[in-house]
């Protein structure tokens, strides 16, 4: 990112005009919302792919200089300034597996320092760091202690605050020091939190939860508390009322603000430096815009932005706001309210890609909301590629993306479904794939899959089930329970034996399973059993193609790798990609030679 934004070599100019539409998105650098230090606003951090892997990039606004952090053959992403602005944190695993310690580099450069000595390596589970310079509160996962967080002063041996067997994190920290708040499971519901806020000394402040004392259990999260010495404010996401909301928490008086804003779908919030008022972020139907909410007139002010999707927010000292915008049609760009690109990365860029279609489907548990892209000026019926999203609590939005485009331009129409289990649809249309894991999903994709095929859309003999992580999972699954469905499948990252995957995944997702599926596999098999893809693997008739990061924490190698000795015990037709990376692959190269090998498994098995 240090390199001018003069033309390229000549030799590096032919390339890039013989690359296909679908590398060059992948390899155009793109850049991250840049956060930016609270008491040093001109200091930020933002992750671009510049060198062909994502690593950390430290801006200097005041002189415009910009330097790489991290260099790291896997890449890196985890990372925060601290409130001073005069250091970088970065999160330090290996090869991907989310397993390592905190490290932290002066921002103007210099040698990376273990940023928490005492702390053994761990997975993640939150960080908020002190305006003094010195204090930093630490959460770490590990299959042994659950959940433990730590109160880490420089030159002091970090000191316990938090311990729990179930999954926990760090929401934030005042803005004086003096208050911790904690999201929790201790209820044993890993997909709904309670709130707990601390002393620095461990003990307890106040405690808000609302899975208690009702007939469903509704979830809670930290949104930060207000940017004032002294105030004791917190702003809090809540499901009170179906969907996410944001109200104001006073947590020494226990009073309750509730914001009630006037618009449709899931709303969350962060504040404005000063402390006057709230940025908030609404997210309906698979878009997205922002709005300036006054807490003295209660005044809802739109900023506007174009029709798209805001993948990140951030209101600046001066009032100003940046944001990360795209569209499925427009790549992603970093705006500001002032009308301004805020930060343009040199060198390619990337093209762009059709718009999406919105399509509703009636479906058994209601109607389903899936995204169409076609390429321009094609004829129907169209190989079809029914990309599905990973989470299961996630969504697929107006935004760009490159996967779908490259499917797009090599001919393909892409649907994706916002199955129930997505989010941004209501709690009801999140929740209610409980107990009857990927069954429900899958039933939502094979009503937009009977929609595609019987509107003349798709051709019932070229339909490719896909996707990452989740989405590899129900691709597995589906070929498995709906084996005449589907022309082929490809799955990335997928889980495949959802028994061996929850023995061997990180013990944040085992509390995610056990609460999705209600309990562990001694004591609930039934639904195990019913819910894997491996009990189905022998009625598996179309040809498959899984990749896997062979250091993947969340989709373990193992499980995989019993799925394909079944497949290749009665010889089905599949193939195996395996690479050195965790849960996916922040490399370019990587990620490019892993679409070319799906595009190039399509064609061979499409036209045979």
């Amino acid at each position: 990112m240090t390199e001018s934004n003069g033309s390229a070599a000549p030799d590096q100019q032919e390339q890039n005009r013989s690359m296909p539409d679908w590398e060059k998105r992948f390899r155009a650098p793109r850049v991250s919302l840049p956060d930016w230090a609270e008491d040093a606003p001109d200091r930020s951090l933002f992750v671009s792919n510049a060198t062909g892997t994502y690593e950390l990039y430290a801006w200097d606004r005041a002189t415009g200089e910009q330097r790489q952090v991290t260099d790291r053959p896997n890449g890196t992403t985890d990372g925060v300034l601290s409130p001073d602005g005069a250091w970088i944190w970065w999160f330090d695993d290996k090869d991907g597996d989310e397993f390592g310690v905190w490290r932290r580099q002066p921002f103007a450069g210099g040698e990376d320092e273990l940023a928490t000595p005492g702390l053994d390596p761990s997975y993640p589970a939150g960080l908020a760091l002190g305006r003094d310079g010195r204090t930093a509160i630490v959460g770490r996962s590990t299959d042994d202690e659950g959940t433990t967080i730590h109160l880490a002063r420089l030159n002091e041996p970090p000191a316990e605050l938090y311990r729990h067997r179930e999954s926990a994190g760090v929401g934030d920290l005042s803005h004086d020091g003096s208050l911790i708040a904690v999201e929790h499971t201790e209820h044993g519901d890993a997909m709904h939190s309670a709130l707990r806020v601390l002393r620095p000394d461990g003990s307890a402040v106040a405690e808000l939860d609302d899975t208690k004392g009702g007939t469903e259990e509704l979830g809670l999260e930290v949104l930060g508390f207000a940017p004032v010495d002294g105030d004791t404010r917190l702003l809090v996401g809540h499901q009170r009322r179906g969907r996410w909301e944001p109200l104001v928490w006073d947590v020494a008086t226990g009073e309750e603000t509730d914001l009630v804003l006037d618009l449709p779908g899931d709303v969350s919030a962060e504040w404005y430096p000063d402390g006057s008022g709230l940025l908030v972020a609404h997210s309906h139907e698979a878009r997205s815009e922002l709005f300036r909410y006054d807490l003295t007139s209660h005044d809802l002010t739109r900023i506007p932005t174009p029709q798209g999707t805001v993948s990140g927010a951030t209101a600046r000292p001066d009032g100003t706001v940046e944001f990360l915008w795209s569209s499925a049609a427009q790549p992603s760009t970093v705006r500001s309210t002032t009308g301004e690109i805020v930060l343009d990365p040199p060198g390619m860029k990337s093209p762009g890609s059709v718009p999406v279609e919105d399509v509703w489907v009636d479906g058994p548990g209601g109607r389903i909301h899936a995204l169409l892209q076609k390429p321009a000026g094609s004829t129907s019926p169209l190989p079809t590629v029914f990309d599905i999203h990973g989470g299961p609590t996630w969504h697929d939005s107006d935004a760009f993306a490159a996967g779908p485009a490259a499917w797009v331009d090599h001919g393909y129409a892409v649907i994706r479904v916002n199955y129930r289990g997505s989010t941004g649809y209501g709690r009801a249309w999140t929740d209610a794939l409980k107990h009857r894991v990927g069954l429900i999903e899958l039933e939502d994709i094979a009503a937009v899959r009977e929609w595609a095929v019987t509107s003349g859309l798709a051709d019932p003999d070229r339909l490719i089930l896909t996707g990452g992580s989740w989405g590899g999972y129900l691709t597995l699954l589906g070929l498995g329970t709906q084996p005449d469905a589907w022309t082929l499948g490809i799955a990335a990252v997928p889980v495949a034996d959802y028994v061996t995957a929850y023995h061997d995944e990180m013990e944040a997702l085992k509390a995610m399973d056990r609460t999705l599926l209600g309990g562990t596999p001694e004591e609930v098999p039934d639904r195990f059993e019913a819910s894997s893809p491996l009990t189905y693997v022998d009625k598996v008739m179309s040809p498959v193609y899984i990749s896997a990061g062979v250091n993947d924490p969340r989709c373990p190698i193992r499980q995989i790798d019993n799925y394909v000795k079944r497949l290749e015990a009665r010889d089905a037709v599949h193939e195996v990609y395996r690479y050195d990376a965790g849960h996916g692959s922040l490399v370019v190269d990587e990620r490019i030679k892993q679409i070319r090998l799906e595009l190039d498994f399509a064609a061979r098995h499409l036209n045979a």
